[in-house]
């Protein structure tokens, strides 16, 4: 039995359908049961579970041969980052006491970076769980090439995608959500020994101008990367509603200073399958 937390988002959705077309058990943590509903009729175990609740997700890891941990997104943390060490905190505290045979954990790209941004909530998750007995897989993804969604309607509307990576011919690593569901479903079912920290992209690295034209095959216009000015972050953050814009801003300089990169060599890295186009026609078109 696998138990996979995050199930109802992308990343989880997509390895809960790799195993389930692999004919493997699945455990679908979910918060209620209305949730939990589509994959009862897919033939998954349903288990309601809180992430910050250690007694539920106790009762939820129990028995698995395999744990599946995605926390929740926290996009405007306290300072500090008190939320995240809660959580990671708690979900030890399950994992401790549930002892499945062996842990996989999302993490991110750039987890090892000494300085604080809005990543450093999972380095802080990576220094929870490293000192857990059973094994455990570190799973770091590149950007999702998922956050485009928020680029399809300017790019339909305009012909403009406004970017804040920079510049914009500069590429960087990107996956699609499918590849990490697909990839985490295969490494949960190895057995290995300890902790091992495997790093993930997509089949090429892409620049903005490369995402621009991407939209423009996929949507059949012209579109163009338009650079977000740094010094305009801070204002235009705060009015999508943030409170502290700054381990946000402290991220995107990292992944354009390039000191949030993969730990490993590129030999060691390993590639996903769905190329920048595919990827952009799914989110223009809405599917999986």
């Amino acid at each position: 039995m696998y138990a996979i937390t995050g199930i109802t988002g992308k990343v989880g959705g997509a390895m809960a359908r790799s195993l389930l077309n692999a004919n493997q058990p699945v455990r679908a943590i979910v918060r209620d049961q209305e949730k939990g509903k589509a994959f009862a009729e897919k033939g998954c175990e349903v288990v309601i579970a809180d992430m910050d609740d250690a007694a539920s997700l106790t009762a939820a890891f129990r028995g698995a041969e395999g744990v599946f941990i995605l926390p929740p997104s926290n996009f405007d943390p306290a300072p500090g980052f008190p939320e995240a060490r809660k959580g990671a905190a708690t979900i030890r505290q399950a994992l401790s006491a549930a002892a499945p045979e062996r842990v996989v954990c999302l993490s991110t790209i750039g987890a090892q970076a000494k300085q604080s941004n809005l990543l450093s909530q999972r380095t802080i998750l990576e220094g929870e769980l490293s000192s857990l007995a059973m094994p455990l897989t570190i799973l770091r993804p590149a950007w999702f090439l998922d956050n485009l969604q928020w680029d399809v309607e300017s790019a339909r509307r305009d012909g403009v995608i406004h970017t804040f990576l920079q510049p914009a011919n500069a590429s960087f690593p990107m996956i699609s959500t499918e590849d990490i569901g697909r990839i985490a479903a295969e490494l949960i079912q190895e057995r290995w020994t300890g902790t091992r920290i495997v790093e993930i992209e997509g089949p090429h690295r892409v620049s903005p101008n490369d995402i621009a034209a991407a939209f423009g095959r996929v949507l059949g216009r012209s579109v163009r990367a338009e650079v977000v000015p740094r010094e305009d972050w801070a204002g235009l953050f705060r009015g999508q509603g943030m409170n502290d814009p700054v381990p946000r801003i402290q991220m995107l300089d990292g992944f354009n200073e390039g000191w949030i990169t993969f730990e490993g060599q590129d030999a060691s890295i390993r590639k996903g399958q769905i190329e920048l186009d595919q990827a952009i026609r799914a989110l223009v078109l809405g599917t999986p």
